[in-house]
């Protein structure tokens, strides 16, 4: 089995060395920065690091640039606040308690199924001329990646975020739609026709930009349904319709983490500063966790986990499955295209 050294890289540093106790969290961002004077940073959103992390990262490598022996530019001030050593007065009570999580943390990170793709087969270029969003390509992609992985259609998360509101965070995005379902049904049915499945994925595409964009103006149906939850538990009332939607399983959990967050640089022109990102783990014991990003017209990458300790998953052949869904629906453009343009040339020689 040929492991990708990006994967080996994410496994072995992401996952491995830092044993639950480094900097690797989730929507968690620690940081102390002296210019002009010390400020302290903690916590923020995954788009919101990304955009103060492109902006530092422009400001110091196109615009100040390095030394010859590769120091950052600029004047050295030995003007800093003086460090002192904090001191902790920790119980033994508390410090079993630590050990005890830590094991916990161990546990569940050994679990964790790791596998990262750079896909350069082709990107957001290819995807536009189809005349398809590319996340709503995308999601499809992973939807017949599922459905060739497990043989049937589950519960699927996608974040969208929700900052046109005050305080907003993210609301949830549903993939999964009878319009979803049957393109993916088409795309291994013989008897379909590829203009057939072509025509079943811009439904698809269509219905997933429609629950996108309701998702983020405050129309999705998820956080709504946890604030009557909430409302419920202090009303001490028991609801059988909250209790069966709440506790439904999502066995495949999608995030899209877009590139550019500025307008500072351009992918074209500094492609050696593409960064791959970073993923999450699985919701459920027997799901994916799929975290995506579209960078630049032919790259996309994806981050794909799993826990080791399922026999339904396996990260690795869920890759494997993305990658012939991306190559599937490729040559159903292509042969389509080919027909439209033989068509339309014998329509100019009549």
């Amino acid at each position: 089995m040929i492991i990708s050294r990006l994967t080996m890289f994410a496994q072995k540093h992401c996952i491995t060395q830092n044993c639950c106790t480094g900097g690797w969290f989730v929507l968690s961002y620690l940081g102390v920065l002296v210019c002009p004077f010390p400020t302290l940073l903690h916590r923020g959103d995954a788009p919101i690091i990304s955009h103060m992390w492109e902006t530092m990262w422009e400001t110091e490598s196109m615009k100040l640039g390095y030394t010859e022996d590769g120091h950052c530019k600029g004047e050295v001030s030995a003007d800093l606040p003086q460090i002192s050593h904090l001191r902790w007065d920790i119980s033994d009570e508390c410090i079993e308690i630590i050990k005890q999580q830590l094991h916990i943390a161990t546990r569940l990170y050994k679990d964790v199924d790791l596998t990262l793709r750079i896909y350069q087969e082709y990107g957001k270029g290819f995807i536009k001329k189809c005349r398809v969003s590319p996340d709503a390509y995308l999601q499809m992609a992973l939807q017949i990646a599922y459905f060739r992985d497990s043989g049937k259609f589950n519960l699927t998360y996608e974040a969208s975020m929700t900052r046109m509101f005050r305080e907003g965070r993210t609301e949830t995005v549903r993939p999964v739609s009878v319009e979803s379902c049957a393109f993916v049904r088409a795309m291994d049915d013989p008897t379909k026709t590829n203009e057939e499945r072509v025509a079943l994925l811009t439904a698809a595409a269509d219905r997933h930009v429609n629950t996108y964009r309701d998702a983020m103006t405050g129309k999705g149906v998820d956080r709504h349904l946890f604030c009557l939850y909430v409302v419920s538990r202090y009303l001490e009332l028991d609801s059988p319709f909250l209790q069966e939607v709440l506790s439904e399983p999502w066995r495949l959990s999608t995030s899209q983490t877009p590139h550019n967050q500025t307008d500072l640089w351009d992918l074209k022109k500094h492609a050696k500063h593409i960064c791959p990102g970073g993923g999450f783990g699985p919701v459920a014991d027997d799901g994916y966790g799929v975290s995506y990003i579209i960078a630049g017209e032919d790259t996309m990458f994806f981050h794909i986990s799993s826990k080791k300790s399922s026999d339904a998953t396996d990260s690795t052949r869920f890759k494997q499955n993305i990658d012939r869904a991306l190559h599937d629906m490729r040559e159903m453009f292509r042969d389509v295209m080919a027909k439209r343009v033989t068509t339309e040339e014998a329509k100019k020689d009549k």
